[in-house]
């Protein structure tokens, strides 16, 4: 397939996740807003995900699918494999129910240490966010299995269950939110519902589960229980897992530095840093994730039969792709990303003045969109090369230049929330240089004139369509704190003067004409 169809169809998959996503956190921000109960919900529901993704999503899945699939028999026959995933879920098991028991017995400390002050000074709010993330804390037991079910699923070419999977978390997070709509507003409100929400995280773990479950055992294949063991294929699954923690681990260690910053900042900060990175995910998710998956299978192919050009041709592609979707969408939200968060978020318990502090964050998150994306889009460059060591390197340092920044912005300019924004985005700006720099010095890639050319008009045409919408924006501002009628317009003629001015632009500047259309959709082998 095309590149581009790849990342049609990748993305169009991802882009369902999002829509759940983004109606559930419409609704967040509605019923529990930037509060207390707010913030408690983010942090419990940050703890577990944090570990799940550096756990199961990340080191265990990228270790446990090529040793799983090695012990499948080109003849159908998977007794091999049965008993080795059989092996590794009965050492796991035991694993993550000791690990969650000590996180749950720890969480009292947890809690009070990231937890804004404003909450901590609320001893019934802070007993309700303690209680809260004890009981959100067992979805990482359950999303541990069900990745390893997925991955199973995933080896025998069954895709789909794993792919809806995510759709029943946000299904069951709406479902509370809705019940929370329900009831007359006020804190009490806020606690009972943030306290539901609780307990519909875990449940969606679960039922993760049992739906990934059934359509494993319609496929044929029934994992059991066994007396936990060190078999030799569990050890060598745990030698791959170790490594693979501490490549994804940097990122982690990153959520848990935004956390502690996060502590020092007033209430609500936890729930405007939210809600603002849900705009700065969805570009980000379906493009960035989508060109990332794409290009790694091609990618590799081609190093693996000493194409270096056609591998390059592929790179250069991606991050002309890229750079087409992200820069305009970037420039876009930088200036209208307040009126997005008027428009869909504010209400009831999300104020005027929490959606102008959040469009803010929006601004300073997407100053660094189109590195968070180029960083999915070159970081396969290493590993289809096999170096998984490079990004991780690139990405400490990174992290350290955050942290740094965070320090400054934070504490001694006092920027709030934003400032955090702002230090991670410029932080994504210097891993893709150095990432660039590297694949520049050992020769595996570097950008051609013609796609520095194309890449400057991609961003003349995004700015020309800045220009625009800033002018627009000064005249129209206050349609979004009127009524639907004028939030209705408002939204009209941001979306027609962004889509006149870039096509206009882009089509002046040659961004999009028929020969790199056709460039684009060349298929791909």
């Amino acid at each position: 397939m095309s590149l581009l169809k790849n990342v049609g169809t990748i993305g169009g998959l991802t882009a369902v996740s999002r829509v759940f996503g983004f109606a559930r956190d419409i609704l967040l921000a509605r019923v529990l807003g930037a509060t207390a109960m707010g913030d408690a919900w983010q942090l419990a529901f940050m703890l577990p995900n944090i570990f799940r993704r550096l756990f199961a999503e990340g080191a265990f899945a990228s270790a446990f699918v090529p040793l799983f699939n090695r012990r499948m028999k080109e003849d159908g026959d998977v007794s091999e494999a049965r008993r080795f995933a059989t092996d590794v879920l009965s050492v796991l098991l035991p694993m993550l129910i000791v690990f969650g028991a000590l996180a749950m017995l720890a969480m009292p400390w947890v809690v009070e240490y990231f937890a804004p002050e404003g909450l901590v000074e609320d001893a019934q709010s802070l007993s309700i966010a303690v209680f809260m993330a004890q009981v959100t804390f067992p979805y990482l037991l359950f999303m541990s299995v069900a990745t390893l079910i997925a991955a199973v699923l995933n080896s025998l070419s069954r895709f789909a269950a794993a792919a809806a999977a995510p759709v029943i978390l946000n299904i069951c997070l709406i479902a509370a939110l809705a019940y929370g709509l329900s009831l007359a507003p006020g804190i009490e409100a806020q606690r009972q519902t943030a306290q539901v929400m609780a307990w519909a995280l875990s449940l969606s773990g679960l039922l993760q589960v049992v739906w990934l479950g059934a359509f494993m055992r319609r496929a044929g294949f029934k994992l059991s229980l066994v007396f936990p063991r060190i078999t030799p294929g569990v050890k060598e699954l745990g030698v791959l897992v170790i490594p693979a923690i501490f490549g994804a681990g940097v990122y982690q260690i990153s959520r848990f530095v935004d956390l502690f910053f996060l502590s020092t900042l007033p209430v609500g900060s936890y729930t405007h840093l939210s809600m603002a990175d849900r705009w700065n995910q969805l570009p980000l998710g379906i493009i960035g994730i989508a060109l990332g998956t794409a290009i790694l299978p091609a990618l590799s192919r081609h190093l693996a039969r000493a194409e270096n050009e056609d591998a390059e041709r592929l790179q250069s592609n991606a991050i002309e792709l890229a750079m087409l979707l992200t820069v305009p969408c970037a420039v876009a939200l930088f200036f209208t990303g307040t009126a997005f968060v008027q428009v869909f978020m504010t209400g009831q318990a999300f104020t005027q003045s929490d959606a102008s502090v959040t469009g803010l964050v929006v601004s300073s998150l997407v100053i660094g969109l189109p590195a968070y994306v180029l960083v999915k889009v070159l970081t396969p460059n290493f590993f289809a090369r096999k170096d998984t060591r490079t990004p991780v390197v690139t990405a400490a340092i990174s992290l350290v230049i955050t942290i740094g920044l965070n320090m400054l912005f934070v504490f001694q300019l006092d920027m709030g929330v934003s400032g955090l924004a702002l230090a991670g985005a410029i932080g994504a700006w210097v891993n893709i240089t150095l990432l660039g720099i590297i694949l520049a010095r050992r020769g595996f890639f570097r950008l051609s004139a013609y796609v520095v050319g194309r890449l400057l008009r991609i961003a003349l045409a995004s700015a020309i369509m800045g220009a625009a919408l800033c002018a627009l924006m000064l005249q129209i501002n206050l349609w979004f704190v009127g009524g639907p009628l004028d939030k209705i317009l408002g939204l009209c003629a941001i979306l027609g003067t962004g889509a006149i001015t870039y096509g206009g632009a882009a089509a002046a500047l040659g961004v999009l004409d028929k020969a790199s259309v056709q460039r684009l959709m060349r298929r791909q082998t």
